[in-house]
């Protein structure tokens, strides 16, 4: 086909939002809904704040990093500068409720990011589509630039570390193995990106311990490739051949995973290599973890070293970087996973989100041993997680206490 009958890929509309005359009042709404001054006096004090015998402490990073507090101030940046048109958003901008309510007060509406719906093919040219932080499948950016759309991408800039990533391994044709959840937005935009510009790259999606064994061991001694296909139903590229394309391997993932489980998945997958080729050189890594993911889990584990009687992880329960946090606490202390503030019902009773079980149950007796003693609770949140709702909780737990708000902010 020559130059001149090719068909003519749609020129993106990108829109620049960030103008300084509409920045400085996106800054002042995104302060006014999410600001907390009690945050930042507990900051100021260290991460710790005492009244009477109750203690509060905050890990020393937590809450919205750059990459979540940027993707907010675009969309509220797109409904100043487009205030009559309609804003569409694939998906959800970040995994936070609140969040996602305040865009939604603004007309914000919300696309499918499961699939391509026909309320895609619905979009005009004076339609706004906004990418969300964790990025967009290129089949979705593809079709809203088809559609003609004003286009506004928040997609995180580490996100888009790891894409270049994966896209240079497919260029050389190298498997890119994604530590990540397989259904999670930001691991299937990577994904489409791992199959490379030309659609020949092959990729896999690896979440446990538990599978990386199960694809180390077929890697040293192969196996069954319709079982290992079967195991691994919608985490693979299509055509993926596990006797073929398991040769090469350059490891990648989700930036929001644990940072100690990404890097024993890479140890195991290099040693299996190693075994089977004598060398290392089929193998390549680079290391894609969010730095605010990593900032906040490290702060977490200098937390622990601290004298607690139990904390609270506050967040989004579809939040990854936050489960994260989750997980690291309950391996040393009661942690409970809620929501926001009014989670914590009374001194008996927490509502919260129980990892194992997948779903939001109630505990009773979790704080009701401290009525008359002594006690420190330690608070973080993940990066979706704005400093308000940390601010309710902190209110909440030292209300539970007989602290009312006058006292909190008198202290």
């Amino acid at each position: 086909m020559s130059d001149a009958s090719k068909p003519v890929k749609p020129k993106r509309k990108r829109v620049n939002v960030r103008r300084p005359d509409v920045m400085t009042l996106v800054q002042a709404e995104v302060e006014r809904h999410y600001h907390s001054p009690i945050v930042e006096k507990v900051r100021d004090r260290g991460g710790s704040m005492q009244i009477g015998n109750t203690t509060v402490r905050l890990a020393e990073q937590f809450g919205f990093c750059y990459g979540v507090e940027r993707a907010i101030d675009l969309a509220y940046a797109a409904r100043r500068v487009f205030p009559d048109q309609r804003i569409f958003l694939i998906g959800e901008i970040i995994h936070n409720p609140e969040v996602n309510r305040q865009l939604i007060e603004m007309d914000i509406v919300s696309l499918p990011w499961e699939e391509i719906t026909d309320d895609y093919d619905k979009l005009t040219e004076d339609d706004v589509v906004i990418v969300p932080a964790f990025g967009a499948p290129t089949s979705f950016t593809e079709k809203i630039e088809a559609q003609g759309c004003n286009i506004i991408d928040t997609t995180c800039g580490d996100v888009m570390k790891v894409w270049r990533r994966v896209r240079t391994y497919a260029k050389s044709g190298v498997t890119s193995l994604i530590h990540g959840k397989r259904d999670h937005e930001e691991t299937l935009a990577t994904a489409s990106r791992a199959v490379g510009d030309d659609g020949n790259g092959h990729y896999l999606v690896v979440l446990t311990l538990k599978e990386t064994d199960y694809i180390c061991d077929y890697i040293r001694n192969g196996g069954d490739r319709e079982e290992f296909l079967n195991n691994f139903t919608k985490a693979h590229s299509e055509g993926f051949d596990p006797d073929i394309h398991l040769k090469e391997i350059g490891v990648a993932n989700q930036t929001t995973m644990l940072k100690s489980e990404t890097e024993e998945i890479q140890n195991r997958v290099k040693k299996a290599i190693s075994d089977r080729d004598e060398s290392p050189d089929n193998f390549q890594v680079f290391d894609t973890i969010c730095g605010a993911t990593q900032e906040r889990q490290d702060a977490l584990f200098d937390m622990l070293t601290k004298p607690m009687d139990l904390l609270l992880v506050v967040g989004g329960y579809n939040s990854s970087n936050t489960t994260h946090l989750v997980e690291i606490g309950q391996e040393n202390l009661p942690t409970y996973f809620i929501r926001e503030a009014s989670c914590l019902e009374s001194l008996e009773t927490v509502v919260h989100f129980d990892l194992g079980e997948k779903a939001e149950i109630e505990s009773d007796n979790v704080l009701a041993g401290f009525d008359d003693q002594a006690a420190t609770i330690g608070i973080t949140a993940g990066a979706s997680c704005p400093a308000n709702l940390i601010e309710e909780t902190i209110v909440r737990v030292l209300s539970l206490r007989g602290i009312d708000r006058e006292a909190i902010e008198q202290a």
